[in-house]
């Protein structure tokens, strides 16, 4: 307990034995000053123990009120018991059966031994005071039996059990605000209008036992068929709201309860710049592969796998919803670096990779983050504003990005340039242009990349930096890519006509390594273009192959099996070992011409690129080093073994038909044209 909590503790110590002495005190002096209960004969003893076993079993067996979709309120059938035992034999033996079925279900729920003595004082003083709002009236309309003066003392009891429950209501709810800290209106909020209706439903059944209790238990059993009822029809409506406020695969809550959630919180009061509530949209990167590769149902297992860690990952106070399809949202009581902070215990849940039967999945996400007031002062406001974060996250590949006001416009400036890049692939009018690769110790032009152009309509030329990201994360890399492998086939299959013997290497995504129909399109568009596969190179960064290796390999083996070579590209960026890719099976590494550009200068790249080469030439691969800018490198590389060279020195990338003519000035003229 720290230093701050201790007066808070002391306060809460005087509260509970104020209330204890209250109420024990009071129940003593009532029982010694009292009179007995006029008539108490036999049939009102029966009476009495019959409405005490109600009041046990109705202790026990709540009637559970659902509000906003969470389980918010138990109403004890024992309540309306209880008012019956007090207008029939007073407060003294009402106070017993309320303790006694009180104690039963404590000591059965194992509270601790001061809660169980502060329930039975406070319901004590509780009783007392709706004693003294009944007790005068019928005292002094105990001998009229006019039906006017039936209605008053009926009145006055409903009212003496609408105060009984509203007292309660509120010293209980002071012991939790001083217990946990909070305001003391937070444990007392709810539905006014709400709460005294359903509550007037249970004093008026407790009216009614009052009536018929002096007649005896073949009347009172009447109320039993009543409170079954009552009790069924209020779990099957809270089965009801649960399912309105839950998502039904994953038994998270909806998207209508982050709205509430979202809206409580924003009307909680003013805060400072920053200080919140705040927002968080997290969504599964590659989620839609997984699903269309996989089928729906391992789709829907990993959104339960995924919606356990997050809710495991998140405090009570901030649960995680889920809003439809592979999004998640969590509503934060704080700053943007406490948002922050558990957008990062979010991600790091997932970060194990996930089982499904006898696969291994990498399941990653992005999260987009808004902060009251700064970013948005109501729901639809934060609700926008994190979702452009989000898009941020996932296109800048941030994984976490707060929002920005210049978000906005960069968020419509690609959603209108991802328009744009749709219509050229679907027009055709995406380029696809040539590098060539040299086999320095041949010095021969042994292979060309394929690489695809964007000469914007109005913009002008867009590098691929900006459109192959954004084409990867809205899913049109798979049109982009068969787009770019289709010329690349057709101008492959037309240079083996005149005589060039080159390879084609045309680049793979991190997509397309967790789709198992990949070797089947690839194998019909060699078989289209009337190309063999042993001429088909294809490229994926190691990085792409790391994000899910047990698919990557998949895909990987089924491609090699029709005889195509798989190229490492920009190896050494990502954290793969050449061991490991061995185990993979790839044909050819690519160094990446960050280390490559650097080799002359006797330090470390030229350490790492020599060792690297000599450790992938042993291990029977192929080495394209990229990133070759002038002749000294070229003959640097030429000393570390057979090497392939690509860059600017060996030839930019060019149209097909400037490439033809390089591969006839540096390979000479074909001698043999291929059928």
């Amino acid at each position: 307990m720290t230093m701050r909590h201790q007066p808070r503790r002391r306060l809460l110590l005087l509260y509970i034995t104020a209330v204890s002495v209250i109420g024990i005190g009071g129940t003593a002096a009532t029982a010694l000053t009292r009179e007995a209960p006029p008539e108490l004969n036999g049939t009102r003893m029966i009476s009495i123990a019959f409405l005490a076993a109600f009041a046990i079993v109705g202790e026990i067996r709540p009637i559970v009120i659902v509000r906003k979709g969470e389980e918010t309120r138990k109403l004890s059938l024992a309540t309306p018991a209880v008012l019956a035992v007090l207008a029939v034999s007073g407060p003294v033996i009402a106070i017993g059966v309320q303790v006694l079925s009180t104690l039963i279900d404590d000591v059965r729920t194992r509270r601790p031994w001061h809660k169980i003595l502060f329930n039975g004082a406070q319901y004590a003083v509780c009783i007392l005071i709706a004693n003294g709002i009944y007790d005068p009236l019928a005292r002094d309309l105990g001998g009229v039996r006019t039906p006017g003066a039936h209605a008053l003392r009926m009145g006055a009891l409903m009212l003496a059990g609408l105060v009984m429950i509203m007292l309660n209501w509120v010293i209980v709810g002071l012991a939790i605000a001083l217990s946990t800290g909070q305001p003391v209106r937070a444990p007392l909020r709810t539905e006014a209008g709400e709460f005294i209706a359903t509550h007037a439903v249970l004093m008026t059944l407790g009216c009614i036992a009052a009536d018929i209790a002096p007649h005896g238990i073949g009347v009172l059993v009447l109320l039993i068929p009543p409170a079954i009822a009552a009790r069924r029809f209020a779990s099957a409506g809270a089965r009801h709201a649960h399912a309105a406020a839950h998502d039904p695969l994953t038994g998270l809550r909806n998207r209508s309860e982050l709205n509430c959630a979202l809206e409580d919180a924003l009307g909680a009061g003013p805060r400072h710049a920053g200080q919140g509530p705040g927002l968080i949209l997290l969504d599964l990167d590659l989620f839609k592969i997984f699903n269309d590769t996989l089928g729906h149902p391992v789709g829907d297992q990993i959104l339960c796998v995924v919606a356990d860690r997050l809710a495991a990952a998140v405090p009570d106070a901030s649960p995680v919803h889920r809003l439809g399809g592979d999004e998640f949202a969590v509503v934060v009581d704080g700053t943007v670096e406490d948002a922050r902070a558990l957008s990062a215990r979010m991600l790091a849940a997932l970060d194990d990779p996930v089982r499904i039967d006898d696969l291994e999945l990498l399941v990653r996400a992005s999260a987009g983050i808004a902060v009251a007031p700064m970013h948005g002062d109501d729901v639809a406001a934060l609700m926008k504003n994190a979702d452009i974060a989000l898009y941020h996250a996932k296109l800048e590949r941030d994984r976490i990005s707060i929002y920005s006001p210049e978000y906005d416009v960069n968020t419509v400036e690609r959603l209108r340039l991802l328009a744009d890049l749709r219509i050229a692939i679907d027009h055709g009018s995406l380029d696809v242009v040539y590098q060539p690769q040299l086999d320095i110790a041949a010095s021969r032009l042994v292979a060309v990349e394929a690489l695809a152009r964007w000469n914007h309509p109005t913009r002008g030329p867009i590098g691929p930096d900006v459109f192959i990201p954004l084409a990867e994360d809205s899913g049109l890399i798979f049109r982009l890519t068969t787009v770019v492998l289709d010329q690349a086939l057709a101008q492959l299959a037309q240079w083996r006509t005149k005589g060039h013997d080159v390879r084609m290497s045309v680049n793979l995504s991190a997509r397309h390594l967790s789709d198992l129909g990949v070797p089947q399109q690839v194998a019909l568009a060699l078989q289209r273009h009337g190309v063999p596969a042993s001429s088909l190179v294809l490229e994926v960064t190691e990085t792409a192959i790391l994000s899910d290796p047990a698919r990557a390999n998949l895909v990987i083996c089924g491609l090699r099996a029709l005889g195509i070579t798989i190229a490492i590209d920009d190896y050494g960026t990502g954290n793969a070992s050449l061991s490991y890719l061995r185990r993979l099976e790839v044909d050819e590494l690519k160094i990446d011409r960050l280390f490559v550009s650097n080799i002359r200068a006797e330090g470390h790249d030229m350490i790492i690129v020599r060792s690297t080469i000599a450790l992938a030439l042993e291990l029977g691969l192929r080495v394209v080093a990229e990133g070759v800018e002038d002749q000294p490198t070229i003959d640097t590389l030429r000393g570390f073994g057979e090497v392939v060279a690509q860059g600017y020195h060996v030839g930019r990338p060019g149209p097909a038909d400037a490439v033809e003519a390089m591969l006839i000035r540096v390979n000479g003229l074909p001698t043999q044209a291929h059928a």
